[in-house]
Formats: C-alpha cells, structure tokens, sequence
C-alpha cells in the first residue's frame, strides 16, 4: 500500500531525558532505531532530519508565557512547579526546551512531509507526547507534539483531521487542545481512567458534535477485547467522518510486560493495530496521507523497539513476518547498553483473532458494556446505529 515513507530523525532526539531513574528512558528509541536498521526495515525509507519548533510554532498549541517558563527551566535546570516541571513525572533539567522542541519539530517535520506531498506517510518514533497542556507539563510531556502538528495543518487550510490514540493512557492534551474543534477527530482507546493516570477520557466526554471519542477497557483487556473494541468503533467513525489526514500515537504501553499500566496486549496484537491503522490510512478519504508517532511504553527492551520495529515496517509496506529473528548484533547491543537479555523473536507467539462485534454483544461482558458505552455516546452524532 505504501508509495514514500518518511521517518523523521537525528541522534538528539535522545536528549529528551528526565535522569536515569525516570521511565521515560531515551534508550528505548535508540534500541528501537538499531534493531530497524539491523533488520533493514530502515533500507525502505527515507530518513530525514529536522529542526527545533520555533515559538510562533510552538505558541500554536501552547500559551507564550509556558514556553517562556520552559526555556527559564532550560537555562538553570531549576524546578518551576507552575508549569509542571519538577515533579517526579516530569522532572526540570538543563536543556528541556530545546529537547522538548526538537521532539515537537520532528513531528511539524512529519506534517510538513505530508502537507508537501514529499512522502505519503511520515513518522516520528520519537514523538507522541500526548499529555503536555497548552500551558503545563503533564505525564512525562512538555511540549504536545501530535497536537502541534494537527494545528500546523489546519493552519493550511486541512478541513478534517483523524488523531487516533492507542496509547495505554488517555490522550487528555490532544482532546484538550481540540475539545470544541469540530476539524478534528479525536479517538483514544486506553485503560480506564478508575484505574490509571490521567483519570480522565469517559465516554461522556464527546466535544463538538461527538468529534471526542473515548473508549474506556477495563484492566486485564489482552488483545482479542482490545481489537474488538478497536474495530467496533474506529473504522466507522473514520469512514463517516471522511478525514484528509490520519494521525495516529503509537505507545505501546498496552503490553502485558509494561510497569506502568493493566491491559494485557502481546507485541502481535499491537502489531495488527498498526496494521488496521495503515489500512484505514488507504481505505478512508486520508488517501494514504498519514503521521505515525510513538507515545508511551515502558518496558524498554522487550517491547519498545520490537513494537516500534514493526510499526516502522507496517509504515514501509514491507511488513516483518512475527517469526523473524531479532539479531545476534542487535542482542549484543543491548546486552552491552542495558544489562538485559534481549528477545530472541518478533513475535510473543500469540495469534491477535478477535470475534467482531456485528455478530452480537454480551452485556456481560465488561470490554462489550466499554464498547456499547462509546458507541452509544457518539454513534448518533455521527449518523450512525450505536447498536451493532
């Protein structure tokens, strides 16, 4: 399906890192683009750099006088807790503001690509900092990159834009900054906010005529439920609401190996969600036009980089068969940078079949009550039957 693929990087995309004890590790890309290279995923796209976000880019999304603050936290690496930074989640340190805006200018990188017509798809593993307010830090997130770049094609004149989040965690800022934008379609599948940070994205939470879509799974949903709901849910809300571009956040917190969260997905299930992601990129009004960032993900050496691998490949259009092997080089490589015994496969072993939900629902069922919930929330504001 894919013609020309972007994947926007430089070596200081790494330099987004809050010390060595927090989760939010920099290793986990630079494992991630290693094993892409080592498996040659990286021989089939093109590979560009980019710059920092300037402040008009920035003042998009984010108020002036935050960014202000960043930058005073940049110089003297001094805690500003009125914007968020010095908190155990996001801690301050020297340098912050021009990390955060390099992160931020790869994803502007990506929607200029797409915008320009010089790739069909473009990603940023890198980004995906979904959390950041337009005026405070917020979940590891100082400057909300996927929001900046939907802004910077609105700006241009892009009359509907898909964001769809398959982050474990809710992506509060991206609704936040597009809560009463009817341009934008806003679709978060995560754990529940009774259980997990950041306690919001019910399926009350609807926007402007339904455009915030929240799909709230219970812990423990592995990938038959996840992908149930997923695809209850994603593929008609995109196909009614007709978008130019698809922009999508890949964290991969979802997996069961993750510390930080409860759903039980395998490497293979979030693999066939990208997969489901890419198609929908061709079969919508998108046209193929689609911006892939990262997101979360905390489990930096058995899922990150075979996740992101597989997202990187899914996005060539040379997806990597499950039973692959990883590498000796690549398992040498992380032996020597973290200490840990690297996975040997592609793959978790698990076959991701999900029964869809057009063949009845169980009321019982807490992932189907989920599902009926969101549909019913936003169906009908959409044109479309909540019931299946």
């Amino acid at each position: 399906m894919s013609r020309s693929v972007r994947v926007i990087w430089d070596d200081a995309l790494t330099s987004y890192d809050f010390g060595p004890t927090h989760p939010l590790a920099p290793v986990r890309v630079e494992l991630t683009m290693a094993l892409a290279r080592g498996l040659g995923v990286l021989d089939r796209v093109e590979l560009a750099g980019c710059d920092p976000a300037g402040d008009d880019e920035l003042a998009m999304v984010h108020k002036r006088d935050y960014v202000e603050a960043v930058k005073r936290v940049s110089v003297s690496g001094a805690p500003d807790l009125g914007c968020g930074l010095g908190t155990m989640d996001n801690p301050a340190f020297k340098g912050v503001h021009e990390a955060s805006a390099l992160i931020a200018g790869a994803s502007l990188a990506a929607a200029r690509a797409i915008w320009e017509g010089a790739a069909e798809h473009a990603v940023n593993i890198a980004g995906g900092l979904h959390h950041a307010m337009p005026a405070m830090a917020s979940g590891f997130c100082v400057y909300n990159d996927p929001a900046l770049a939907i802004a910077w094609l609105l700006e241009r004149g892009v009359g509907r834009i898909a964001y769809v989040d398959v982050d474990v965690h809710h992506g509060d800022g991206v609704q936040t900054v597009f809560y009463d934008d009817p341009r934008v379609l806003t679709i978060s599948l995560h754990e529940s906010p009774r259980t997990l940070f950041p306690g919001t994205g019910f399926p009350e939470e609807t926007g402007a005529e339904g455009t915030a879509v929240n799909v709230a799974l219970p812990a423990g949903c592995g990938d038959a439920g996840w992908l149930r709901a997923f695809h209850a849910v994603v593929p008609p809300l995109l196909h009614e609401f007709r978008p130019e571009v698809l922009v999508t956040q890949h964290g991969c917190d979802s997996h069961a190996l993750d510390p930080l969260a409860n759903l039980m997905l395998s490497v293979d299930g979030q693999r066939a969600a990208y997969a489901a992601l890419h198609r929908l990129a061709h079969e919508t009004t998108a046209g193929g036009r689609w911006i892939a960032v990262g997101g979360g993900g905390y489990e930096l050496v058995q899922v990150v980089p075979r996740a992101w691998t597989h997202l990187l490949a899914e996005a060539s259009g040379h997806p990597i068969d499950p039973a692959t092997r990883t590498g000796e080089e690549w398992r040498r490589y992380v032996r020597e940078r973290t200490g840990e015994t690297p996975p040997l496969t592609m793959t978790d072993g698990r076959n991701p079949e999900f029964r869809d939900i057009s063949a009845g629902y169980d009321p019982a069922d807490p992932i189907d009550r989920a599902v009926i919930a969101t549909r019913k929330a936003v169906f009908p504001l959409h044109g479309l039957d909540p019931m299946p």
